[in-house]
């Protein structure tokens, strides 16, 4: 009997030393877990601390970076100027700007913003669309205004070798780079121009080819005050859009509203002028007429939108949501 007692404490001592010994190995085991787990979660605090000081520092070089080139005194005083109105460092930046990027502008006028832009973009590329001349009209102001901005293309030293001659005009030529080639797509104050010519829904469609998928698309527009039954056309005439216009047909090409911004807002303009966005400056189109009173308005009212070209598969997931709830419903 003494002997199965001994038997059996040594078979229990047995057991509770092998419970004791599989307990040290779990602890061992789960402190090691835990320390890897420690070890992995500080190196991704540490990881992600440089990555937002890189970015901090890139976005701080990149400010820097579109200051000098917007107050670059070889720019005409006027165009320096019409920097309070059109605040192009804080836009540019809203919209995510680098320099390694290839950005397409459309239709760049006189190149105000293309003064800005070509600076920056020192490991990039910009391709300045411009609108087809009318040969069929040769004394038309258009006609002015594009020869002047490919003269200063080919011999203003603003305009650095990394800007490209394109167009983009629909139904004329389209020659804005191979489909999924640019970062960025850029319009400023151009908007109410391709409703008038009925062809906005061409230029959002080309600008999305042309993207980069998750590639931004960037409007700055003149902007109208919204009213319901709204007539869209006659209300482009007078240079402004309503915000709601823009959104829908961006949308319709396959954009998606990321960020709305009041970097351009202006609420001195009511958008209700004799000669539309024309009687306030830089234009004054009614010469002396109220011309403190316009003055003292400033440029006008501006929506700042920046959109972002869906990926695919995003799209697709979308879809598929949008078909589950109404099923669901």
């Amino acid at each position: 009997m003494r002997i199965m007692i001994v038997a059996s404490l040594a078979l229990a001592l047995v057991a509770c030393n092998g419970a004791t010994a599989q307990l040290k190995d779990g602890m061992n085991k789960a402190g090691q877990e835990a320390a890897t787990s420690a070890e992995a979660s500080a190196k991704a605090s540490a990881d992600k601390s440089k990555a937002d000081l890189e970015a901090g520092a890139s976005a701080k070089v990149m400010e820097q970076a579109l200051t000098v080139a917007a107050e670059n005194p070889a720019r005409s005083e006027q165009n320096i100027a019409r920097n309070k109105y059109r605040h192009p460092v804080e836009t540019l930046n809203f919209f995510g700007i680098k320099p390694d990027m290839t950005v397409v502008e459309i239709w760049p006028g006189g190149g105000w913003y293309t003064e800005v832009l070509a600076p920056v973009l020192v490991d990039g590329h910009l391709i300045a669309a411009s609108f087809a001349p009318k040969t069929d009209q040769p004394d038309h102001y258009t006609n002015r205004i594009y020869n002047n901005f490919e003269e200063r293309l080919k011999n203003d030293p603003l305009f650095s070798k990394n800007v490209h001659s394109g167009m983009l005009q629909p139904g004329v030529k389209v020659d804005i780079g191979a489909e999924g080639s640019a970062d960025m797509v850029l319009t400023f104050r151009s908007l109410h121009g391709f409703i008038t010519q009925g062809i906005m829904d061409e230029i959002f469609a080309e600008s999305y080819k042309v993207l980069k998928p998750g590639g931004i698309f960037g409007v700055v527009e003149h902007r109208a005050k919204e009213a319901e039954g709204m007539d869209v056309m006659e209300i482009a005439k007078t240079g402004y859009v309503p915000t709601s216009y823009v959104i829908e047909r961006a949308e319709a090409a396959g954009f998606e509203l990321v960020e709305a911004s009041e970097i351009n807002a202006n609420p001195k303009d009511t958008a209700d002028h004799p000669e539309g966005v024309w009687t306030l400056p830089p234009s004054l189109k009614l010469g002396d007429t109220d011309r403190e009173k316009y003055l003292e308005i400033g440029e006008s009212d501006r929506m700042t939108l920046k959109f972002r070209k869906v990926v695919e598969e995003e799209a697709v997931e979308a879809d598929e949501a949008a078909e589950s709830d109404e099923a669901a419903n």
